[in-house]
Order: C-alpha cells, then structure tokens, then sequence
C-alpha cells in the first residue's frame, strides 16, 4: 500500500479539495512505526479515513488514538497547540499535555465506553509559556469506531474560547464595581428644574425623599412643593445656595436636612449644575442628592467622642500626647502646655525633643525611636523643662493603636511629674545606704564581743570561732543584696541565688581546689528577707562539707542543680569525692539551724540522703518565699 493518506487521482492535482498540505506532509513523513500505531501503511482504513476527515476541516481537531491517547491533529489544532507543535505529534496526550494528564484520561475512559461529550467555556489550567493559567474552550468529544463497531479512539473539536470569556468576565466586574460604586455613592434621586417654567421634574426616590407625590413629581411641580420638604431652618440657606448657582455660580453643592414621607429627619448632599443657552441665560439646573445621615451621623458621635476625649484627657494630671506611625507629634492636652509654658503648636512634630534636658535628649530619641521601629511599648524617665526654667525629672509612656490588621495606626503617650518621688527615692537611698552601713558596723560590733568572750571563756573558743563564721556569713549576705555603697557592692550578679551561693563558698576553697563547686539548672532571684536564711543555709554546708565532706578531700566536689517546678523551688546539694559520712546519732546545732533557715524561716522542706558517694540533700521551698518577684533564669 503506498505510504499516503489521500489516493492518487488522475483528474486532480492535489489530493482533496481543502486538504492541509502542511499537516498531510507531517503526517506523511512522520516515522509512525516509533508508536504503537505502527508504519502510516498498516493503518486500518477507518483511522486513514479519520485522518483525512480532520485534515480537510479548518476546525481545530485532534484524534486521541487508543487508550495511551496518540495524537494526531490538524492546521487548526496546530496553531491551538502553540510552541508545542509539532513535537507532540504521535506522542501519548497524558505526556504532551500533563498539567491536564488526569483530564484527558478521563476524557478517553469516557469516549471508550462509546458515550460523547460537549462542554461549553470549560476552564483548565494549562501551561502557557512557563506558567499555568487557566483557559477557557468548547470542546466536543466523540469516540472514533472502527470497522468492528468498537471504540478504538477520540475525535476532539476544541474551540478556544479565553479571549471571550476574559472579556465576559472583566465586563462582569466593570458592572459589579459599577454597582457596588452607584451603592456606595449613597445616590437616593435626581431632579431637573426648568428655570424658564418653574417646572421640578424628580424620580420617585426624590419625590418620597422630600414627601412630594412620585406621580406628580414625573409630570413636574413647582420648586416651592419641594422647598416645602427641607427643613424649616435650612430653607433660607438652600434658597441662597441656588439663587447663587443660578446667578452666575453654575455649580450648585449644599447640605441641608430634609423630612421623608416616612418621617423622621435625614441629612442630604445636593449637586447640581445649571445649563445656560447662548445668550448665558440660565435655562435648566439638574442634579442628585445623596443620602449623607450616617455620615453625619458618625460625624456627630465623632464629634462627641473627640469633646469627651479632649474633656477627660485635659482633666488628667498627666500630659497626654498622641504622634502618627512615623513618631510625629501631633496633639498636646492642656496638662502640658501648663507644665511647659510653650505655645500651642510650638512643639509639634520633632520639636519636643528640645524640651528635654541636653544630657537626656540622645537617649530618649534611641528609646523612642527603637519603639517606632519594633512596636513594643515605650517608657524612660528624662528631665522636661517646666515653664520655671527648671528641668523636672519625668516619667515618659506611650502604647500603640493597632488596627484590625495589626498595623499601628497612632501612639497614645502620657508624661508624669515624677520629680518629688524621684528626689524622695534618691533621698531614701542614701538614707539605706547609712542604714545598711550601721548594720554592717552592728556585726562587727557582735564579732567583736564573740572574740573577747571567747577570751574568758576557753572552752567556748570553738564555738564562738564558728559562731563569728556564721555572722560573717550574714555579713556577706547583707552586702549582697543591700551594700552600703557602691564601693562595697559585689562584682557578682545582684540578687542572683547563683552569685551569693559562690561568694559563701569561695572561702572554702583554696587555690588548688577551686572550681570544684558547680551549680546548674535554674538560678532564682532572692531579696533581703530571703538572704538571710539562705546564707546561713549555704555556710552550714559548706562548713561541714569542709570538717567532714567533699570540701574535706583533695579531688572532692559538690554539685548544686536547681529546678524551677511551677510555684516551687528546688535545690539539691550532693556531694562526692569526700570521705563517708553517716547520719549523726543526734542532731546538732548547726543542723537544727538548717532546718530552722529551710523550714521556719522559707517555710520549705528538707530531705537528707547519706548516699555512698556522699551527702545529698534536696530543699523544697515556695517560689516567693525567694523574692517577691519570683524571677527565674537558666544557668549553664
């Protein structure tokens, strides 16, 4: 059989009349026997009839042949096909088109059980030039049969439809947007005023707007049967508004309050234009009204809101401020134009900055402008001028409005006099700092007395050596957390349970053993009332572990962990390296003072362990018992 589609005719030069030579040559050439319809001369007749059915149609057509869907096509699916033609000819649909793989697979299932298809503006998303975008087409689907009546592929029509329907739906939006706007313009009736005749011709919507009859508005009333409608106290003020337009204005706009036919009072905007002939006489003033109540409305509780507002913000002792996102400021209340004695606007925008005393101003602008930056609330005392001349100390705060989407929309400050409390504190200071020295003096003065009755009293030199040790140990304790100066203040963190634990301990450790305290887990902060018990708590074990423990030994060592458990603190000594120790048969006075320091004074609990490497004790004490903030961190 030659290898051709269309038989060669004697009495016409080409094949058929409307046949593609373009897609015919493909076909013709194309190296069939690579697919498994094998070489174009095996074809059975009713595909090779197909085939030549499609190529005389100008219609976009494609053939999916068998259940792998080989392609074959026309000049008018050629161009649809695009930059994929015409490397997809002979190749299975599911790999020329796989972004719409599933599709077409349905499609052929479909066609093989001998059923057919017609779809109208059916949207895919297909890949057009490296990224998918939706199309639309109408596509006709019909299974191909053979000479035995079965299926044995689909002929597809495909008409793209996207341009139309990209333009049926952007006209859908144009009228929705169109709509949405005519709704929002709040428009409620237009009118047309013949000036020549006195004639107001309105719609309906006009006519109840204003309680006149929508029958005799169409045919026209008298200007005066619609003045009648506005309220008594604007009429002169419309009246003046449209003898103004009229008289060589042109443009008419008034807002005025009108009385509905269904009662009550609404705020209404008119607009309108008057129309002239060629002489400049005015002939005709048509218009619109718009419906502004809920404006004015809104206006009015704005209003009210802004005088409330204004009226609570200038009875506060507080200077209030407000700023816009960027930090200007724009709103002062009456507090701080008192207090400053600056005219009203003189501080606006970066202004206020100059109100600060010199040695604050780069401060308080790198404060505020990291709380511009990151949104988190604002607070620094500096010194403002009062209108005296005198710079005031004062505690400055602000917070962000957030709209609903999270965006800061303005800040809300407030400024407070804080000078005779600031002074008063720096007073009590020093005050506490004197104090703090005296009790300091106090325990010298008690080591002093141990010391010379130990003197009279030999036998007692034991005791009153470990009694001085426990007293020097509240010493350090008090200088921890209150020193009596700045000289005297420690160089560990401050009210760190941490810090105080190896201050105690670091007399208990010389030279060739140091680092053999470690304490991990959660460090806690502790007050005055706390460093007491605490110190005398730490300087007891550590005292004993140095007569009998761990401290005792050259490669000794003590481990203290720390664990936060919700409003519990817990501390666990352990000890190893030392020599074994056992439980003593009785309890002596510096374990009855452990005791008294975890259980009387932190209200805690107490566990021993004479474990075989060593003493392990665990104390159990409430959270604020510790501090009154009750803080935590974590220790490595």
């Amino acid at each position: 059989m030659p290898n051709r589609l269309f038989p060669q005719r004697t009495n016409r030069p080409a094949p058929v009349v409307g046949a593609s030579p373009e897609m015919t040559g493909r076909i013709g050439r194309f190296d069939w026997s690579t697919t498994p319809l094998g070489p174009l001369d095996t074809w059975p007749e009713a595909l090779r009839a197909a085939t030549r059915t499609i190529l005389c149609s100008p219609m976009p057509m494609v053939m999916l042949i068998g259940r792998e869907g080989i392609m074959i096509y026309n000049d008018g699916y050629a161009a649809f096909a695009g930059a994929r033609h015409p490397s997809v000819l002979g190749m299975p649909v599911a790999e020329a088109f796989p972004e719409i793989g599933d599709y077409n697979r349905n499609v052929i299932d479909f066609s093989f059980r001998g059923e057919t298809l017609s779809l109208k503006d059916q949207e895919l998303a297909m890949d057009r030039n490296g990224t998918l975008e939706p199309v639309w087409m109408d596509l006709d689907y019909s299974p191909l049969l053979g000479a035995d009546g079965e299926p044995f592929g689909v002929l597809a029509i495909v008409n793209e439809t996207t341009a139309q329907m990209r333009t049926k739906r952007a006209l859908a939006r144009s009228q929705e947007q169109l709509s949405f706007a005519f709704d929002a313009s709040g428009i409620v009736g237009s009118w047309d005023w013949n000036i020549g005749t006195n004639s107001v011709k309105a719609d309906s919507r006009f006519a109840e707007l204003y309680g006149v009859e929508p029958e005799a508005a169409r045919q026209g009333v008298a200007l005066d049967v619609f003045m009648g409608g506005i309220h008594a106290d604007d009429r002169t003020m419309v009246a003046e508004a449209i003898r103004k337009a009229v008289e060589g204005g042109d443009e008419l706009r008034v807002e005025y309050r009108v009385h509905p036919r269904q009662g009550g009072v609404h705020w209404v905007l008119a607009l309108g234009r008057v129309a002239r002939d060629e002489t400049g006489a005015p002939t005709r003033l048509p218009g619109i009204v718009l419906d502004i109540s809920d404006r004015r409305a809104q206006e009015a509780l704005l209003s009210a809101s802004e005088a409330k507002f204004r009226a609570i913000a200038d009875s506060m002792p507080q200077m209030v401020w407000s700023t816009l996102p960027d930090g200007f400021h724009d709103y002062y209340n009456a507090r701080w134009y008192e207090f400053t004695g600056m005219p009203v606007g003189s501080t606006d925008g970066e202004e206020w900055n100059g109100m600060f005393h010199p040695d604050d101003q780069a401060r308080a602008w790198e404060v505020w402008r990291h709380s511009l930056e990151t949104g988190e609330p604002y607070e620094i005392e500096y010194r403002l001028r009062h209108h005296s001349g005198e710079y005031r100390w004062t505690l400055g705060r602000a917070l962000p409005i957030r709209d609903a989407e999270g965006r800061i929309s303005r800040w809300m400050g407030t400024c407070t006099d804080i000078h005779e409390t600031k002074i008063a504190a720096e007073e009590r200071e020093v005050v506490a700092q004197e104090l703090s020295h005296r009790i300091k003096n106090i325990f010298s003065v008690l080591t002093g007395i141990v010391s010379l009755s130990a003197r009279a009293y030999p036998e007692a030199k034991q005791f009153a050596g470990e009694l001085r040790q426990r007293i020097f140990a509240m010493g350090r304790a008090h200088d921890f957390v209150r020193p009596h100066s700045r000289a005297s203040r420690p160089q560990a963190q401050q009210h760190s349970l941490k810090a105080l634990v190896e201050q105690l301990v670091a007399p208990f450790e010389s030279e060739e053993k140091s680092m053999r305290l470690s304490f991990t887990g959660d460090d806690a902060v502790i007050d005055e009332a706390a460093a007491t018990p605490l110190a005398l708590l730490f300087h007891e074990l550590a005292t004993n572990s140095a007569k009998y423990g761990a401290f005792s030994a050259r490669d000794g060592r003590v481990t203290i962990e720390g664990r936060s458990q919700g409003d519990r603190y817990q501390l666990v000594w352990k000890e190893q390296g030392g020599p074994v120790v056992e439980a003593s048969p009785r309890e002596g006075f510096g374990t009855r003072l452990i005791a008294l320091s975890v259980e009387g004074q932190l209200g805690g609990k107490l566990e021993r362990a004479w474990e075989a490497d060593g003493l392990r004790m665990q104390i159990d004490v409430p959270l604020a018992a510790l501090s009154r903030s009750g803080r935590l961190q974590k220790t490595f």
